[in-house]
């Protein structure tokens, strides 16, 4: 058994890595923004005990102490240590100190954390300001709690961070460009904050280069690995109140269940997928087998997909959703592959090292919508 510190645990894909992380015998603390969200896991595993599942809560990872200083873009704080700006141009030094007091006491556990599983980060459309709500979650969580671990949890051998596609892709490239893990999105701090499309991308982007840059000049004596995954499907299994607060990456399937894309299949945006349980695998295999993982990007996708194909798997599966569908040819079109060719990709590194078996499309497609019919509307 491994104690594993996991935040975010309310998230989409961070409901899956607990699940699979408890049905694998690990001892799990997740961070929560809240009483009632921790409540709302609790009672989703009302046979887990305390010492298996517990809670530690971490209000707004982005929100800055009150008692700094700012002096020449460092601080004066007590608990703070400050050095030249490294963090890729982005100046934000102020970042050490609110995310050390943030993570500072979830990051302290007895028996102590072995692991840390870092998921907590925005990901949705719907930001009016990229500044407060992509970026600064994004980075600051992200480097927050590396620091933190370093600090004040020297048994943390191992940290895997959720980063995402949007790091690797490059809007620049030819549509038929092949993606690894030697890619690197080349955003700007100008273009993140022109769109919210952007500022997600920008927010991933960012915050893996500091990870990798904090762990290139602090020298932590943990190893870090990060999972890159494309559009995520695949069942809900945490609290959703609605389908209003569906997470970001099923609303698709969502529209086509609905009838809200009958006339108009959604443009499908990214021509790569991957199940979320995949993605939840993917974290705990990374865990489990850090020697491996240590100092590693993994982009963790099935292949390619469109909605159209999504729309398709859904009409043959499930008659009694027909009628809610788009069928005719034009309303089917916004939501096929393009005319001029669509991203490829190479996997093998989380093949070969992690393991990984991906599931099929259809698989998928079929449990993310048997999950969404039982969610009351």
């Amino acid at each position: 058994m491994t104690r594993i510190l996991l935040t975010g645990g309310s998230g989409f894909i961070a409901a899956h890595v607990l699940d699979a992380l408890l049905h694998r015998g690990h001892s799990v603390v997740t961070t929560v923004r809240s009483e009632e969200k921790a409540r709302k896991i609790r009672d989703s595993h009302p046979d887990v005990p305390k010492d298996k599942l517990d809670f530690a809560i971490v209000e707004d990872i982005a929100k800055l102490d009150g008692n700094y200083v700012a002096r020449n873009n460092c601080l004066a704080h007590p608990m703070a240590t400050c050095s030249n700006n490294w963090l890729i141009g982005y100046k934000y030094i102020y970042i050490y100190i609110y995310i050390y007091i943030a993570f500072d006491e979830a990051v302290i556990a007895d028996p102590p954390f072995e692991i840390v599983i870092h998921t907590a980060s925005p990901f949705h459309f719907r930001a009016d300001n990229n500044q407060t709500e992509y970026l600064d979650p994004a980075i600051n969580g992200t480097v927050g709690i590396l620091r933190a671990i370093k600090r004040s949890a020297p048994t943390v051998k191992h940290v895997v961070i959720t980063s995402s596609f949007a790091a690797i892709i490059d809007a620049k490239k030819p549509p038929t460009y092949k993606y690894s893990e030697a890619d690197w999105n080349p955003i700007t701090e100008a273009e993140a904050l022109l769109n919210p499309i952007y500022g997600y991308r920008a927010s991933k982007t960012f915050a893996e280069r500091a990870a990798w840059e904090f762990v290139e000049k602090e020298k932590p004596n943990f190893t870090v690995t990060t999972i890159n995954p494309p559009v995520v499907l695949g069942p809900v299994i945490h609290h959703v109140d609605s389908f209003a607060t569906l997470n970001t990456s099923n609303e698709r399937i969502r529209d086509l269940i609905t009838g809200a894309a009958k006339h108009s299949c959604p443009p499908t945006g990214t021509y790569l997928w991957v199940d979320v349980r995949d993605v939840a695998l993917a974290h705990i295999l990374a865990a489990e087998k850090q020697k491996e993982a240590a100092n590693q990007r993994f982009f963790v996708t099935a292949g390619n997909f469109s909605n159209r194909q999504v729309a398709g798997i859904i009409y043959e599966e499930f008659p009694q959703l027909r009628e809610k569908l788009p069928v005719e040819e034009e309303a089917l079109k916004p939501g096929d592959f393009p005319a001029e060719g669509y991203s490829g990709f190479d996997n093998e590194r989380s093949r070969e090292v992690l393991g990984l078996e991906y599931r099929s499309l259809r698989q998928s497609v079929v449990d993310t919508v048997k999950s969404l019919l039982e969610i009351k509307e």
